[in-house]
C-alpha cells in the first residue's frame, strides 16, 4: 500500500449561475473568481440561460450553490428560487441577484438565503457566497 501523503484536494464547489444575459453570468464569475476564499475549494461554474436547464441541473444533485438573476426573462430568478426551495429536498443555498436593494424582501419570499442587488458589487457578492459556503465545507483537522 503506498504511503499516504497530503490529503486529497477538495472537490470543486459546483456553482450554477442562471441569467438570460451572458454579461451578467460573466460578471458573477469575474466577481467570485476561481476561489473566493482560501478556506473554500475552487469553484466550478455551470452557466445556464433557461429555466428548464436550471431545473435539470438542480435535480441532478451535483450543484452546491445557485446564483439566480432575479431580472432574467421570461423566468425570473426569484420565482425559480421559490420553486427550487419548494420542490428539492435539502436544496443547496440560493443567492438571488435583485434589480435594486429595495427588492431584498422579495428574495425573502423566494426563500433564497441571500440577495445581492444589481449592479453586481464583487465584494458584496463574494461576502454573501463565502458566508453561505463556509458552513457546508468540511473542516480540516490535523491528524494525530
Amino acid at each position: 500500500m503506498p504511503p499516504v501523503s497530503e490529503a486529497a484536494p477538495a472537490r470543486p464547489v459546483k456553482v450554477l449561475i442562471y441569467s438570460d444575459d451572458v454579461n451578467t453570468r460573466q460578471q458573477v464569475i469575474l466577481a467570485l473568481g476561481r476561489r473566493p476564499h482560501p478556506d473554500l475549494p475552487e469553484f466550478e461554474y455551470v452557466e445556464v440561460a433557461t429555466e428548464p436547464v436550471v431545473l435539470q441541473n438542480m435535480d441532478s444533485g451535483t450543484i452546491n450553490l445557485a446564483i439566480l438573476d432575479g431580472e432574467a426573462v421570461p423566468a425570473g430568478g426569484m420565482g425559480i428560487a421559490k420553486q427550487l426551495k419548494d420542490e428539492i429536498y435539502e436544496c443547496p443555498p440560493v443567492v438571488v441577484l435583485t434589480g435594486r436593494p429595495q427588492d431584498a424582501w422579495l428574495a425573502t419570499w423566494s426563500r433564497a438565503e441571500a440577495a445581492v442587488p444589481h449592479p453586481i458589487d464583487p465584494i458584496q457578492l463574494a461576502e454573501a457566497v463565502i458566508a453561505l459556503m463556509r458552513p457546508s465545507v468540511p473542516a480540516t483537522s490535523p491528524t494525530s
